[in-house]
């Protein structure tokens, strides 16, 4: 265990080296970039890799389950072969974009005769801050390096080990296809002392990305120097309309909740019409109680419930609304009319992801613009929030800010610009 010194002089130089390689990167062209990515991919999916990765993560599970984390996070923590051939596809879908460095954005001649142009360029250092989830690791570096930009990443205790395993294939890739190995850094400790050198490192570090618990975001963002790019949480709403058809509301409300309950884009309150209390919402209940998920009620539903077949349930509290379980209980809440569902989901939602079943376009436009999210669907999941399902390729994490990204970042969203002007010695 390193004393505290030692770990603020690991984090520092950590920092400095990666700023120096930024700069490096940001030079280095497309294909070199590329084929590290490639490589990557090909490491991850090695017959030899897989073995490594799979004991070190089996390490972090022991730790988790001594440590008390619940059955979902633990969920998020595990590793398993389509996972990893997951990441490995991710990287994959990365090497395949375009390369945003370069792009020439807006372009416009001075009527002195010179030219401008704003063109794309990488942030500099990124870091990222994270817990549970190992693909996490890959996924923020593959996108930080396509889009030039060097990585320090600081995952939480419980994946430690499948995190260092993780940080030497990419290293691996990196010295085999000719980049610098400071592009991407793990921090090499789990004591909490090495976050709070970061959050102080503005001098080398330009932006911060916070992926977890709301505890970790809001400590990150209250004590962070620099610009950070977060959501606190993500309580997902479901809307069952009065014009909602039977069977997709099934459909959607059961994989929105039910397909991986521990992640941030799954539905936590179901918001009812009260037109389909008596037809849809008994169906809906039944379907989500199967799947072992627990209903939290309001006084409505809770009738309905007692009344069709008695299906069990609690009484839901002011506090649930508000509340990302990230396990399997959902919230339940009646309104009159689509005005109460959206006036719901904007007072009670996070802005992270929502959703309306309608079989009406006016009710479903009207959902759609006046919804204040960063993803709002129709007919549609909000599992779908995520990097790789817009084809991202992977993404960095979720914005719910309004300013620079919003909703999954991706390879532009980790880019900035600045103006070139080119001329023929014009002067004022």
């Amino acid at each position: 265990m390193m004393n505290e010194s030692d770990v603020e002089k690991t984090v520092r130089d950590i920092a400095r080296r990666a700023l120096v390689a930024s700069r490096k990167l940001a030079a280095i062209p497309t294909e070199r970039k590329n084929a590290a990515l490639i490589r990557i991919a090909e490491l991850l999916e090695a017959p030899q890799s897989q073995p490594l990765l799979m004991e070190a993560n089996e390490r972090d599970l022991q730790t988790a389950a001594s440590l008390g984390i619940s059955e979902a996070m633990q969920d998020r923590l595990r590793l398993t072969p389509k996972r990893i051939a997951s990441m490995a596809e991710g990287a994959r879908q990365v090497a395949a974009l375009p390369d945003p460095v370069g792009q020439v954005l807006e372009s416009r001649t001075h009527k002195k005769g010179f030219l401008i142009e704003k063109v794309r360029v990488p942030i500099g250092v990124i870091g990222i801050v994270y817990e549970s989830r190992p693909n996490v690791t890959i996924d923020c570096a593959v996108l930080c390096l396509k889009s030039g930009n060097a990585t320090i990443l600081r995952g939480g205790r419980e994946a430690y080990h499948s995190n260092m395993a993780l940080a030497k294939i990419i290293h691996k890739g990196l010295g085999e296809t000719g980049l610098p190995s400071d592009v991407v850094q793990l921090i090499p400790t789990v004591d909490r002392f090495a976050l709070n050198v970061l959050l102080k490192l503005d001098d080398c570090v330009h932006c911060l990305i916070p992926r977890g618990g709301e505890g970790l975001i809001r400590f990150v963002s209250e004590n962070a120097r620099m610009p950070v790019i977060k959501h606190y949480k993500g309580v997902c709403n479901v809307y069952l309309d009065a014009a909602a058809e039977r069977k997709m509301a099934v459909q959607v409300t059961v994989n929105a909740k039910c397909q991986r309950p521990s992640v941030c884009n799954a539905a936590e309150n179901l918001v009812v019409h009260r037109e389909v209390l008596n037809t849809i919402f008994p169906d809906v209940a039944k379907a989500l109680k199967d799947e072992g998920i627990e209903l939290r009620v309001d006084p409505a539903s809770a009738e309905v419930l007692d009344a069709f077949g008695a299906i069990p349930h609690v009484a839901a509290t002011e506090e649930d609304y508000h509340t990302e379980y990230v396990d399997k209980i959902i919230s339940i809440k009646v309104v009159e009319d689509l005005e109460e569902a959206i006036r719901f989901v904007n007072t009670y939602g996070s802005g992270h992801s929502d959703a309306i079943i309608t079989a009406d376009p006016e009710a479903a436009a009207r959902f759609q613009t006046e919804v204040d999210s960063a993803t709002v669907y129709w007919n549609v999941s909000t599992r779908f929030t995520d990097g790789f399902e817009f084809g991202l390729g992977a993404e960095i994490g979720i914005s719910t800010d309004k300013l620079h990204a919003r909703g999954p970042m991706g390879l532009n969203e980790l880019t900035s610009y600045k103006y070139l002007i080119r001329g023929h010695g014009e002067v004022k």
